[in-house]
C-alpha cells in the first residue's frame, strides 16, 4: 500500500480461472476497503495499465475478470499463480448500497457487465445486503460466452435469476432473447417501489433503460455503470470526461437522472 494515490502496489496472484475462450478471472492478495461497482487500475511494468472492475472481493483478496483483447490483457493471461501484477485504487463511485438496501431490486446485466454486478448479487444472496426481493436478468451472446457459469447455476437455485442467450442454440434449453425482451415481460405491481441496476455495453444499457422506463419506473430508481478509458482515476487527466462529468470520479456508477443527460 502507499499514501500516493498514483503509485501502484504489488498484488500476488493466487489463482487464475478460465471463464470463456477469451475471458478469465484473476484472484490476487490484497486487503483494501471497497464497494461493489468500483474499479482498480491494473498494470504490468513496461507493458501498460488499464481500469478493471472488481468482480468479487473478500477481506484479503480481490478478483478481476478480464477479457484478453489487447497488449496488457493478453500479458495478464500469460501470468502464473505466485506472480505479481500491480494495482492502485479502488477508484470511483460504486453501487449505492444504502439506497438499494431493503428495496425490491432488479439487476440487469449484459455480457461482461455481469462481472461488476457479481459482488452485488453475492451480497444480496448471502444476506449481507438485505432486500425485500431480488430478480436478476443476465444476457449473453451464446452459451459459450456465459460468465461464471457454475456460480450462475447456484444463483438460479437460490433466487429469481434468469439467464438468456441472444438466439436459439443447439444444446440450450433455457430462455432466449435479448435482455430487453425479458424486461418487457416483468410484472411490477408498484413500479415506483423498484430499484433497477443496469450494466452492460452502452447500446444494451440505452435500450434496457428505455424498457425499464416504459414499465413506469422513475429515472431516479435506475442505476447504470459506464465503461470508459479511465487513466488517472482521480478526475485530473480528463480522458474519461463526458460533458462536465469525470466517469472515474463521478462514476462509474451513475443515477440515470444524470447518465441519461450526458452527451458523449
Amino acid at each position: 500500500m502507499t499514501d500516493n494515490p498514483y503509485r501502484p502496489f504489488p498484488a500476488k496472484i493466487t489463482s487464475i480461472t478460465p471463464e470463456t475462450d477469451c475471458e478469465f478471472t484473476l484472484t490476487v492478495e490484497a486487503s483494501v476497503d471497497m464497494t461493489p461497482g468500483q474499479f482498480f487500475q491494473v498494470s504490468l511494468p513496461k507493458i501498460g495499465e488499464a481500469p478493471l472492475s472488481i468482480s468479487a472481493f473478500g477481506p484479503d483478496w480481490i478478483q478481476f475478470t478480464v477479457r484478453a483483447v489487447g497488449r496488457l490483457t493478453n500479458a495478464l493471461q500469460d501470468l502464473r499463480k505466485g506472480e505479481n501484477l500491480f494495482i492502485r485504487g479502488p477508484y470511483g463511485v460504486g453501487f449505492p448500497l444504502d439506497v438499494l438496501q431493503d428495496s425490491n431490486l432488479v439487476i440487469v446485466a449484459g455480457g461482461s457487465g455481469t462481472a461488476p454486478v457479481r459482488p452485488l448479487i453475492r451480497k444480496a444472496l448471502d444476506g449481507d445486503l438485505p432486500l425485500r426481493s431480488l430478480r436478476v436478468i443476465a444476457g449473453f451472446k451464446n452459451r459459450e460466452s456465459i460468465l461464471f457459469s457454475g456460480e450462475v447455476e447456484e444463483w438460479r437455485k437460490r433466487g429469481d435469476v434468469l439467464v438468456t442467450i441472444d438466439k436459439p442454440q443447439e444444446g440450450w434449453n433455457g430462455p432466449v432473447g435479448l435482455v430487453t425482451e425479458h424486461i418487457r415481460k416483468l410484472a411490477l405491481s408498484d413500479p415506483g417501489d423498484v430499484q433497477f441496476v443496469v450494466v452492460g455495453p452502452p447500446v444494451m444499457m440505452k435500450f434496457a433503460a428505455a424498457e425499464v422506463r416504459l414499465l413506469g419506473v422513475p429515472e431516479e430508481n435506475i442505476w447504470v455503470s459506464f465503461e470508459r478509458l479511465m487513466s488517472c482515476g482521480l478526475g485530473k487527466c480528463g480522458h474519461c470526461k463526458i460533458d462536465s462529468a469525470y466517469i472515474c470520479l463521478d462514476g462509474p456508477v451513475l443515477n440515470f437522472t444524470k447518465a441519461s443527460r450526458l452527451i458523449d
